[in-house]
């Protein structure tokens, strides 16, 4: 049963992130949702105490790949500045593939839903800021930047690069790609 119940969560998850990658769409309802799956609301509460637990699902999904992926890099590339910049592009392109969760990541499918919401996106990419500070300190100690002591504020301009070209990717309703131009601007980020 405990499978089958984890089975029915994570499609509940599905079909609400593919929701979320409809451009301009409404504001998703616990009704909406309930009908796209062919369920009561009552059997979406079965499984999710409220709509903003089933944000959370999302987030923690965000979380549990992106992590993943980011200490993947980290143990197979040595350098600094190669996993900095592998990083980025990995972030980019999460977003790319996944659209809905492009909108849960700039916090546009979190407006009007619980406040504790945007800040677990917060703290979500204070903790990719923090990655990305590490990494530059690396490539300092490694002697492939120079230590201008500028660590923090390059970890900062490229995350705000990154959410930049993330909120592009869902404002033009996914038409224009994280990734576009990445090839010439990683290195002038990285530089």
């Amino acid at each position: 049963m405990a499978t089958r119940s984890g089975q029915r969560k994570n499609q509940i998850l599905q079909v609400l992130a593919s929701m979320l990658e409809v451009p301009k769409s409404e504001k998703i309802t616990t009704a909406a949702l309930a009908a796209r799956l062919e369920v009561s609301e009552a059997a979406l509460y079965r499984h999710f105490a409220s709509k903003a637990q089933m944000y959370e699902g999302l987030i923690g999904f965000v979380e549990e790949t992106v992590f993943g992926l980011i200490n993947k890099i980290s143990a197979e590339q040595a350098s600094g500045l190669k996993q900095a910049h592998a990083i980025s592009a990995m972030l980019l392109s999460f977003a790319e593939r996944n659209p809905g969760m492009t909108r849960v990541l700039i916090g546009d499918a979190l407006v009007n839903e619980d406040g504790r919401l945007q800040s677990r996106i917060n703290q979500l990419q204070d903790r990719l800021e923090a990655t990305l500070k590490q990494s530059l300190r690396l490539a300092v100690t490694q002697g492939e930047i120079e230590d201008s002591g500028d660590s923090a504020p390059r970890a900062n301009l490229m995350l705000a690069y990154i959410v930049g070209r993330w909120h592009q990717f869902a404002k033009s309703g996914f038409k224009r790609l994280p990734t576009e131009y990445w090839q010439q601007q990683g290195p002038m980020l990285l530089g």
